[in-house]
């Protein structure tokens, strides 16, 4: 049985994905992974996101609240399900394909696991990267998880979009940590910082939430989530297509090219 971008995004989305994206392993090769040559043999990356719900978010002040440490639990969880059965579905189909998971810390110092998602929701054109290095989505801000698949199918890639951040730097401004440079970014399609440090003191960031977030009652590992709840993008109402009932979520936009329509 062929296997081609819509049959599995439609999949994936039966399953609880909200976002489907394909990227060409090609634009990533440079990219850094556990182990050095996790990407070898392969030669797409299926980005997934999971919406975060509203509502939980909107709750955040200046920290997490234990309703949002569970709230990203539940997130991940979903997402390893669905990475899981759409990696089956594609075995199946005579295919090879290695789900990977959505939050697993392999060095708890750098904050890194197998593979950036985020990178990989940027070059299948998910969204683009922000200042606080989440990637933003057009649709609903950086108010998403993510997860990624490596597959061998040929499948249709899709395209970086255009970095819409602008000036803005509400995310900046509310970092507990003071961890957000603020750093802009060219309005271009796929631009990106050439490091982590251009664009955070990340030990800002990693010593608040491991020394104080990470221990408090009910929360229980390093989250967050302010940065992701002030970002217009993902406040309700304030995204280009947040909260439009006129917009599908299969769509194929001249803009935002989220979903590619075929193999």
């Amino acid at each position: 049985m062929a296997m081609d971008s819509f049959s599995l995004r439609q999949a994936a989305l039966r399953w609880g994905a909200s976002l489907f994206g394909v990227a060409d392993l090609d634009r990533l090769r440079t990219l850094p992974t556990q182990p050095e040559n996790l990407l070898d043999g392969w030669t797409r990356a299926i980005s997934l996101g999971v919406r975060l719900a509203d509502p939980v978010l909107d709750d955040i002040v200046d920290g997490p609240t234990p309703l949002y440490a569970h709230h990203y639990r539940a997130v991940n969880t979903r997402l390893d399900d669905t990475a899981l059965r759409l990696a089956l579905l594609i075995q199946e189909a005579g295919g090879r394909a290695l789900p990977l998971p959505a939050s697993q810390a392999l060095d708890s110092e750098a904050c890194t696991s197998m593979i950036s998602h985020k990178a990989v929701a940027v070059a299948a054109g998910l969204g683009w990267q922000g200042k606080s290095l989440l990637t933003i989505s057009p649709l609903y801000g950086p108010r998403i998880r993510l997860c990624t698949v490596l597959t061998d199918l040929p499948l249709q890639p899709g395209h970086p979009l255009m970095n819409r951040c602008g000036n803005c730097t509400r995310c900046a401004d509310a970092c507990p940590a003071g961890a957000i440079k603020g750093t802009a970014l060219p309005n271009e399609p796929g631009a990106h910082y050439q490091s982590r440090d251009e664009a955070l003191h990340f030990e800002r960031c990693r010593t608040l939430l491991q020394g104080d977030f990470a221990k408090r009652p009910l929360i229980g590992h390093s989250v967050c989530g302010v940065c992701v709840k002030v970002c217009p993008w993902g406040a309700r109402g304030k995204g280009v297509l947040h909260g439009r009932d006129d917009v599908p979520m299969t769509m194929m936009d001249d803009q935002f090219t989220l979903f590619p329509q075929s193999s």
